[in-house]
C-alpha cells in the first residue's frame, strides 16, 4: 500500500517518539506488536507512514534531516530505535508567533529551545510546502499556549487542503466554527489535545468511573504532574496553562454523574524537575463515601516515559485520519477524538470510546451508518443508536 504521508509542526519529544516507533515496528509483526492498540488500521500498519514537512523554530534543527533532527537538544526522551535511515526531508523553519515562551531562554541551551533567526515562512509558503510535499494531514505537536501559531498551522491546514490532528490544548476540533470550517472544506480534523496511551487523564478517567460504577460518591480529587522535558519547562509560565487545565480537568468531570464544585478538583502540570527528563510522575489522591456514608480514599503514583505514551496514540490516530480520507469524509471524527483526545467536541466514557473507534475503523459511520447483518439485512449498530439517542 501507499504510505500515508505526514507534516509535522514541533519536532520534539513526542515527534521523536513518533518517529522512532515507525522504524521500529519495520522489524515486528502481528504477533510480536508489543506496545501497539492496533497493529492493522485499514490495512495500514505502524510502519505505513511517511514524514514529507517537517516545521521548526529551534536552529539545532532546522536544515537537519527529520530523522536527525529528532536527536536534538532539547529532546531529552527514551531513545528506543536509534538506527533511523535518512528521511530525506529537511525540517524548515516554522511560524514562532506564540510558541517559544520567553522565560525558556534563561535556561541552559540542553534544556530549552534555541531560538533561530532564520526568516519565518509566510501562510502561502506554508502552504505550498504542504501541498508540495503531498501531506496527507498535519500533526500539531506545538507547545501548550501556542494558540495563535496553533490557528494558523490550522489554516494552513485548511487552505492547503490537507487533514488536522491536533495533539495540543489549543481547541480547534472542539471550537465549533473551526470545526464547522473543516466540515465545510470536507478536510477530517482529529482533536483536541491527545491522552497518553496509558497515562495520568486516562487512568484518572477509569477510576471515576469505576468509582461511579461502584456507587462510590466522589468527593474530592487532585492530579498532579511534574516532569523534565521541554513542555513542563514550557509551562511554569502559568499564562499558558489556561488550556492545558481546562482540558484535563473536564476529561475527568465529564466521566461524573454532578461535577465537583472547582474547590475540590485540581488537575494540572505542577512542576518542572530537570533530572526526570521525559519521564513524568503522576500523583492521584481521590476522597469518597461508601455504604453508610463511611470515607475511603485512594491514592496512585504512575511514572510513565512521557512520549512514547502519546505516539502510540498518535499512529492509530494518522490512520484514522487516512481512512476518513480515503472515504471522502471529512469534519471533526467523533469517534477517534472522543477515544484519542482529552478535549474533544463530545466527550464518551472510554469504553464507548472505544466501541464507536473500532466501528469508524470498520467502515460504520456512528451518524446513522448501517452495517449488513449475515442474513444480509441492514442492521443498526447497537453504539450507533445509544450514540444518536443521546
Amino acid at each position: 500500500m501507499d504510505k500515508i504521508k505526514i507534516a509535522i509542526a514541533g519536532i520534539g519529544n513526542c515527534a521523536s517518539s513518533l518517529l522512532q516507533g515507525i522504524e521500529y515496528y519495520k522489524s515486528k509483526n502481528s504477533n510480536d506488536a508489543t506496545g501497539l492498540m492496533h497493529w492493522d488500521i485499514g490495512g495500514y500498519r505502524p510502519y505505513d507512514i511517511e514524514v514529507v514537512a517537517a516545521f521548526d523554530i529551534d536552529k539545532r534543527k532546522i536544515g537537519k534531516d527529520v530523522n536527525k533532527a529528532i536527536f536534538s537538544p532539547p529532546n531529552n526522551t527514551t531513545v528506543f530505535c536509534d538506527n533511523l535511515p535518512a528521511a530525506g526531508v529537511n525540517v524548515s523553519m516554522g511560524k514562532v508567533l506564540d510558541g517559544f515562551s520567553e522565560h525558556m531562554s534563561n535556561y541552559e541551551d540542553k534544556h530549552t529551545f534555541v531560538l533561530s533567526n532564520a526568516k519565518e515562512p509566510t501562510k502561502e509558503e506554508v502552504v505550498k510546502q504542504l501541498v508540495s510535499s503531498g501531506a496527507e494531514m498535519l500533526l500539531n505537536y506545538l507547545p501548550v499556549g501556542s494558540e495563535k501559531a496553533t490557528r494558523f498551522y490550522a489554516e494552513c491546514a485548511l487552505e492547503a487542503g490537507t487533514g488536522f490532528i491536533n495533539n495540543m490544548p489549543v481547541f480547534i476540533a472542539s471550537n465549533p466554527e473551526w470545526a464547522d470550517r473543516f466540515k465545510k472544506k470536507n478536510i477530517p480534523i482529529i482533536g483536541d489535545d491527545i491522552k497518553a496511551q496509558l497515562g495520568a487523564t486516562i487512568t484518572h478517567r477509569t477510576l471515576a468511573d469505576l468509582f461511579k460504577k461502584r456507587g462510590v460518591k466522589i468527593e474530592r480529587t487532585y492530579q498532579l504532574n511534574t516532569g523534565g522535558n521541554t513542555d513542563f519547562l514550557n509551562m511554569l509560565n502559568r499564562n499558558r496553562l489556561a488550556s492545558k487545565k481546562k482540558s484535563k480537568t473536564e476529561a475527568v468531570q465529564s466521566i461524573l454523574d454532578t461535577k465537583l464544585d472547582p474547590d475540590n478538583i485540581h488537575i494540572g502540570p505542577s512542576d518542572y524537575v530537570p533530572w526526570q527528563k521525559d519521564n513524568k510522575l503522576c500523583f492521584i489522591r481521590m476522597e469518597g463515601k461508601l455504604f453508610g456514608d463511611v470515607p475511603m480514599n485512594i491514592e496512585l503514583r504512575l511514572s510513565v516515559e512521557d512520549s512514547p505514551n502519546s505516539a502510540g496514540v498518535s499512529i492509530d490516530a494518522i490512520r484514522c485520519c487516512k481512512l476518513a480520507i480515503i472515504r471522502g469524509k471529512g469534519g471533526v471524527l467523533y469517534s477517534p477524538s472522543a477515544y484519542f483526545m482529552k478535549h474533544p467536541p463530545k466527550q464518551f466514557p472510554d469504553d464507548i470510546a472505544y466501541k464507536m473507534t473500532e466501528e469508524f475503523i470498520a467502515g460504520q459511520d456512528i451518524e446513522g451508518a448501517h452495517i449488513s447483518g449475515d442474513n444480509g439485512d441492514k442492521t443498526a449498530l447497537k453504539v450507533s443508536d445509544e450514540v444518536i439517542a443521546k
